[in-house]
Formats: structure tokens, sequence, C-alpha cells
């Protein structure tokens, strides 16, 4: 494995569950192309450049394995998988069908403050992360923030399935954005969603969730 494709993971806090922080970063790392396809990666090298032992980190590469982000290569370590264009369209697909008419019922029925606070907390974090070129910190914490919005509508299974399909997505042209400087610009749109939501403006949260998810198919496809 070169050097090179190893360069963009950072090193664990270890502030966390040790597992948990592994696997966040890892699966950062593959939705935003920070780890590539056709590239065999090692638990033992991926443990070392994280500073961890090798346990936590093949027991995390196994988890993404049964998310389908990864495949086991006989006595060599792991290999990211690839969806084919249809299947990044499809999962584009179904994401909107989910998310769209959810968010819109959130914004409907309203949110307490303290939902809001945490969402707008996440929100800046996005920001902070996308100005600071951070696109795994960027990608995890955007994971958080729509899981922890949909979270709202109180349906875990609905939570679980917008998980799966996001994680299984793909958003290799953060880079290029951050590379333009227009990954900022971008990522404000979750605190304008927040912002939508607590107006209860439904027709626009809804629209501008729907213009969104749009972008994993057009802006932040291509890299």
């Amino acid at each position: 494995m070169p050097e090179d494709e190893l360069k963009g993971l950072p090193p664990v806090s270890g502030r966390r569950n040790l597992r948990d922080e592994v696997i966040e970063t890892l699966r950062g790392a593959v939705i935003s192309g920070g780890m590539r396809p056709g590239v065999v990666y090692s638990a033992p090298t991926l443990a070392e450049r994280f500073g961890v032992s090798a346990t936590p980190v093949r027991e995390a590469m196994l988890d993404l394995v049964k998310e389908g982000l990864m495949e086991t290569v006989r006595n060599k370590g792991f290999r990211v998988t690839e969806p084919t264009e249809h299947e990044l369209d499809n999962f584009t697909e179904l994401r909107a069908l989910i998310e769209v008419p959810t968010v819109r019922r959130i914004a409907e029925s309203g949110v307490a403050a303290d939902a809001l606070r945490r969402l707008r907390e996440l929100a800046t974090g996005i920001e902070r992360a996308a100005a600071a070129n951070d696109l795994i910190g960027h990608v995890t914490v955007d994971m958080e923030f729509h899981l922890t919005l949909l979270d709202l509508a109180g349906n875990e299974h609905l939570v679980e399935v917008v998980r799966s399909l996001r994680a299984r997505s793909r958003i290799y042209g953060l880079k290029a954005l951050a590379e333009r400087g227009q990954l900022v610009s971008s990522s404000r749109e979750h605190s304008e969603l927040v912002d939508l939501i607590e107006a209860r403006d439904a027709d626009g949260a809804e629209d501008l969730m729907r213009r969104h998810i749009g972008h994993v198919r057009g802006i932040w496809a291509a890299g």
C-alpha cells in the first residue's frame, strides 16, 4: 500500500470509544474518497497510522465489510468496494424519497429548543471542518447532523435505512470543492436548513433538502 494513500487519515484521539472512533474515521475516508477502491489496506498498517493496536482497526474494518463498504482480500487485508454509477444514482433517489418528506414533516411539527441547539452545533462543526479542508471530519459530522435531524421524526428504522444509504454513497468531489474554496459555501446549507426548520417553513425546508441531496450526484460527485 503506497504511503501517500494514508496521508489523509488522522491519528485517533482516544477520548471516546476507540473502536467507534476508528470506524467513523474509516467510514468517512471511504465516503469522501480518502481510501480508494483497488488499494488493499492492512489493519496493522492503518493501526500504525492511527497510533493504536491492530485489533480495534481490524474489528472496525470487519464492520465496514458488513456495511458493504469494504471486502476482505484473503491473507492481505481489506479493499474498498466500488458501487456503480447506477447504484449511486439509486442510493440518492432513495434518500430523496425518504429524507425530503421527513424533513418537511419535522418542520411542520416544530422542533424543541434543545434539539435546535444541537443541530446548530453540528452545522457549525460541518462548516469548521470544511474551512479546515478536513474532509473526513466533514463527512463524519455531516452524517451525525442528518441522522440527528431525522431522528426527530421518531422512526429509528428510517434512521438506520438512511444511515446505510449515506454510508454506501460516495462524494469524491469534496476535495476538488475544498481546493476551489467552495466547500464552505455548500456546507452553510445545514445552518440554513436549521433556520427554516426553526421558522417552521416546511416548503423552504423541503426545497432546500431536495437541492442538498441533489449535490451528492452533482457538485459533490466528480472528483
